[in-house]
């Protein structure tokens, strides 16, 4: 074989190389995608399912109106501030690539990468949006949501994603953060996010009583919604994957250091044990026992690619102890009605995790910037606690000005679904007592 007719043929392997790993990388994030619809349509069904029967649709639909905004809300803002912003607030020569108008922002058969990792960043979005919705059950109006939930997904998360989880992030240039499963930009900023609109939203009627103490306001199918938080469980796997690179020889974590599927595989499955037995212990409630699997995957995200699986289900097992506590402070002591207990779940789930990291991954290195340390984790979490709290507080306190955060008292005595939808849950059981028509719940 001649010289020039070999290198033809060499050139000829190298590109069908790189083009059969960008439609492998192209397809696993499709399918990391695709599998992260469940984790809504977990978050439908265990929110409809906490809720009471007059509620049940109201629960639902809000999420459904929240999430067909933010798809294009994220095309034409969120995805250009996380390639604009990872250095603070100064903009970045990448932004330019990720406006609506830019080349890379709509078909290209060049271009294998970026509509697959624009559409897996929005399904992260509506994570993130989502995770608020189950506190506010019951009260809040939907356009009031959908604004909220439009805010924290489109521009809130996503400027701590840029900072944060970004191989160019500050956090991680600056102060070696770590948390390849976004257990920051993600869950602690939703959190605590939703601690700042819950102040401002108030308890649900006869929550609490004139003394203070707490009457119970149980959802009307607890079986909805212990299937609904296994099917965010399951879509975890898809988000957790989106969180690995794909290069074609290797897997390396958003940060560009080395990583496989199965360190990912192994620590998952222990923080989704090690949570779940931790609030089983603690609660014996099945609907928390559910959460704590949530509580797992959270509290061992930031060290998934480095934790030995033992450390993570004890690191998600500790998680599992505390967190039920703190949401207990958090109704007991300070009055804040969270319905779903996500602001314990999530918002100081992340902060723990992000703390655990730096504790038993310390000294690992980044690529860029310092290694991983105590006082970077700590450091960082509390911006991701402020980023999520100061604009949720300051902009339900504006919608609660205007009116378009809490629905009228009447409406919510009678149920949103009648105000909101308008349409029965379950019209053909009015026979039935735990479908009654009452306006009043027994705690009210």
């Amino acid at each position: 074989m001649e010289p020039a007719e070999l290198q033809m043929k060499v050139e000829a392997l190298e590109a069908a190389l790189k083009m059969a790993t960008a439609v492998n990388s192209e397809a696993f994030y499709w399918w990391c995608t695709a599998l992260m619809i469940s984790i809504h349509a977990g978050f439908l069904a265990y929110e409809m399912g906490a809720s009471r029967a007059k509620n049940a649709l109201a629960s639902g639909v809000k999420n459904l109106v929240a999430f067909a905004f933010l798809v294009p809300f994220f095309y034409f803002v969120g995805w250009f501030i996380y390639n604009a912003f990872p250095s603070g607030f100064s903009i970045s020569e990448a932004g330019a690539g990720a406006l609506p108008w830019a080349q890379s922002m709509g078909p290209n058969l060049s271009d294998n990468a970026s509509g697959i990792f624009w559409a897996a960043f929005t399904l992260f979005a509506a994570t993130t949006a989502s995770i608020m919705s189950g506190s506010v059950i019951e009260r809040i109006r939907v356009s009031g949501f959908t604004i909220l939930a439009i805010v924290l997904g489109s521009v809130v998360w996503v400027l701590g994603a840029a900072w944060g989880w970004h191989p160019g992030g500050w956090l991680t240039s600056v102060w070696g953060l770590h948390d390849v499963g976004a257990a920051g930009c993600v869950h602690t900023v939703a959190g605590f996010f939703t601690l700042g609109v819950l102040i401002n939203l108030g308890a649900r009627i006869g929550r609490f009583n004139a003394d203070g103490t707490v009457n119970e306001i149980n959802g009307h199918n607890m079986p909805m919604s212990l299937i609904g938080l296994m099917l965010i469980v399951m879509g975890f796997f898809g988000f957790l994957g989106g969180c690995i690179i794909y290069t074609g020889d290797t897997w390396m974590t958003i940060y560009n250091t080395p990583a496989t599927l199965s360190a990912f595989a192994f620590n998952t499955l222990m923080g989704v044990a090690g949570g779940m037995l931790g609030c089983y212990l603690v609660t014996r409630d099945p609907f928390w026992m559910m959460s704590g699997a949530l509580v797992g995957v959270i509290s061992s995200a930031p060290g998934l690619d480095v934790y030995f699986p033992p450390l993570a289900f004890m690191i998600s097992f500790v998680g599992g102890l505390i967190i039920p506590k703190l949401n207990t402070i958090l109704l007991t002591r300070f009055k804040i009605d969270d319905a779903v207990g996500a602001v314990a779940v999530h918002g100081f789930g992340g902060v723990w995790g992000l703390v655990a990291a730096g504790v038993f991954a310390a000294g690992y290195p980044n690529v860029e910037g310092p290694a991983v340390s105590f006082t970077g984790q700590v450091q960082s979490a509390v911006v991701f606690m402020l980023l999520g709290f100061l604009p949720g507080y300051a902009l339900s306190y504006a919608l609660k000005m205007f009116g378009l955060l809490r629905c009228d008292e009447n409406v919510e005595r009678a149920g949103l679904d009648l105000a909101e939808v308008p349409v029965k849950a379950y019209p053909e059981s009015r026979a039935l007592p735990a479908f009654g028509d009452g306006a009043l719940s027994p705690a009210e």
